[in-house]
Parts: structure tokens; sequence; C-alpha cells
């Protein structure tokens, strides 16, 4: 595994250097106008947008908390460093650590890992289901020609509502018959295959153990209020960072709806981040989408994305640093005890009762 991510880097950096030399040489980018761009960046703006991402961390971690209450009592900002380390190590050392929350939650509350790796699907189900709510709302509801495209964006806007609420069924389903909807999918799925058939089913019932944190209808409105508002923070973080560019009239002008796009963007290229490397893919991918989508030159695009990968992604890791020193945490040896626990959980899991 580790060869096989080794040789997948090299070739990932071999064609962004590649990728680098051509486009020095038929793109025309000009460096002085980048630096123009960010010489001329509104301070203050950029200033709001980190203030809305560290908000964004305290909320995360207050709706950690209120998540595991049925099961443990806990301050509402005890998991702060938690989520704040969590981050930091995942943009240092890329997805394979994004199990190194529930790992330390673990740790710190004595709960078992199943269970907050069961939180951590539920907390990724409202990231989704608020993140796709904002999105589409706001894009069904922008005004004419404040999108290119809007027939587009207005399908994918309805397509995301519907997404919204068919998961929104699917949660309450799996709620009031989680066990039922186990047994069926172990049944069904099983005549195909019996072990994907088993798995499926458990983590049908990993997830209905997540959800029995949301006992009452008041839970589930109190975790979704909290979830909106936490995406929308990180919505005005991308927003506010966009406008800084008072250098660019296109960037300097963005309205709600533009910057709910770049953040669905940015997202998306962010799923299968690896370390170090995916910062750049990240800003090439959301740099070609603020060019292609807006009309903007490559120069204040380029300089707009890997601004946006600064402060919504990388502002976290010096406080995170810093508090993993102060707290005696190593991130590379919480990535990879995580990732071993997880696995052993998936391995219980995919096992049956009957073999663990």
């Amino acid at each position: 595994m580790k060869h096989a991510k080794l040789i997948l880097s090299l070739v990932v950096l071999a064609a962004l250097i590649g990728f680098g030399i051509w486009a020095y040489h038929h793109v025309g980018f000009d460096f002085a106008q980048f630096g123009l761009q960010l010489a001329q960046v509104n301070w203050t703006k950029i200033a709001i947008g980190l203030g809305c991402i560290y908000l964004g961390y305290v909320v995360r971690a207050i709706r950690w908390a209120l998540l595991i209450r049925p099961n443990k009592k806990v301050g509402l900002l005890s998991l702060t460093d938690t989520q704040v380390i969590g981050f930091t190590s995942v943009a240092l050392v890329g997805r394979v650590a994004d199990l190194s929350r529930p790992y330390m939650v673990s740790k710190r509350t004595g709960l078992p890992l199943s269970s907050q790796i069961a939180v951590y699907i539920v907390e990724r189900l409202f990231d989704a289901g608020s993140m796709a709510l904002i999105f589409s709302t706001a894009i069904l509801l922008a005004p004419a020609g404040a999108l290119p495209h809007p027939e587009i964006f207005k399908r994918v806007g309805y397509w995301g509502l519907a997404g919204t609420v068919a998961g929104a069924l699917f949660l309450v389903a799996v709620r009031l018959s989680g066990g039922v909807l186990a047994a069926f999918f172990e049944r069904t799925i099983g005549v195909l295959s019996k072990a994907a058939g088993h798995a499926i089913g458990e983590k049908i019932r990993s997830f209905r153990a997540g959800l029995d944190t949301l006992r009452t209808p008041a839970d589930l409105a109190v975790t979704l209020g909290i979830s909106l508002a936490m995406w929308g923070l990180i919505t005005m973080a991308y927003l506010m960072t966009a406008q800084a560019f008072t250098a660019s009239p296109e960037l300097a002008s963005m309205t709600l709806a533009k910057a709910l796009v770049l953040m669905i963007v940015s997202g998306g290229a962010s799923v299968f981040q690896l370390p170090v490397l995916g910062w750049f893919t990240q800003i090439g991918v959301v740099a070609a989408a603020i060019s292609s989508f807006f009309a903007v030159p490559p120069e204040p695009a380029t300089a707009c994305a890997a601004m946006l990968l600064i402060v919504t992604f990388l502002a976290i890791v010096p406080v995170g640093l810093i508090w993993a020193q102060l707290e005696h945490v190593s991130l590379r040896r919480v990535a990879k005890e995580s990732e071993q626990a997880g696995a052993e959980v998936v391995e219980v899991e995919v096992a049956g009762p009957e073999k663990a």
C-alpha cells in the first residue's frame, strides 16, 4: 500500500511538473500580474473569512459534543482540539487521516471507536445535506443573470434538492427501522455475495447506532440548525475570500450563488486529496472553474484559488501544530493508529459476530 501511494504521488508530481512546463510555454501565464493580484488583496475580507473558518471548527466541536451526549456528557467546547488537530492531520497527511477525529474522541471519552465512527458518518451526512440544501436554495433563488448557463445550474439545484429530500427520508427510515433495512439488504445482496450483504447490513446498523444520538425531533432540529450555521460560515468564508481580490472586477463582485459553485468545486477536488501534492491539484481545478465559469483571467483565478485553499483548508495547520505540541500528539502516529483501528473495526463488521 505504501509503495502504491509513493508511486501515485510520483506520477502526480511528474504530471504537475509537466503541466507547469507546458502552461509556461503555451498559456502565457503572467507571474507579474499574479503577484499584483495578491498585492492588492483586501486583507480585512481575508481576515473575516479566516474568522468564519475558525469559528466553524468550534461549531463542529459543539455538534460532536451534542451527538455523543446521550452516551457521554462532555463540555460543549471540550472536543475543539480533536477537531482542529484532526483536520490539521488531514491537511498534512491526506484523506488517510480522516478517522483521526473519531479516534481521538474515542481516546478522550473512553467510548468505543465504532460508536465514534458512527457519529462521524452521521456528521458527514448532515454536512452533505446542509451543503446541498444551502447550495440548491441559493441557486434556485438566484436572480436572472447571476450565474452563467443558469439552466444547467438550476437543473443541478433541483437534483440537489431532490437528493437532500431523499437523504432525509433515508435517515428517517434508518432511524425508525434500521434493523429491518439491514436485514433486507443482507438477504438481497447476500444472494450475490454473502460477505458484501453482511458488510452493508453492518454499515446500516452502525449508521443506526450513530442516529441513536438523535432521540427526539428536537435533537434532529438542533443538529440540523448547527450544521446549517457551520456551512453558512464556510460559505461566507468563500464569498469574502473571492471578493477580497479587488483588482479583478469579476471576483470583487462575486455573488453568493457563484461562491457556492466554487465551494462545491473545491469540495469535490478535495475528496481524493493526496498529501501536499493535492494542494496544487485543488488549486488547478478551482482556478480552471473560476476561469471557465466566470470568465476570469488565469492570473487572478489562480491567485484566488490559492487563497481559497489557504483560508478554507490550510489556515488551521499552524493552530493545529501548536495545539498538537501542547497536547503531546503526534499527527503521523494518530493518523497511522486511527487507520489501523478503523480497518480492524471494518474487519470485525465484515467477519460478523460469529467470527469476531
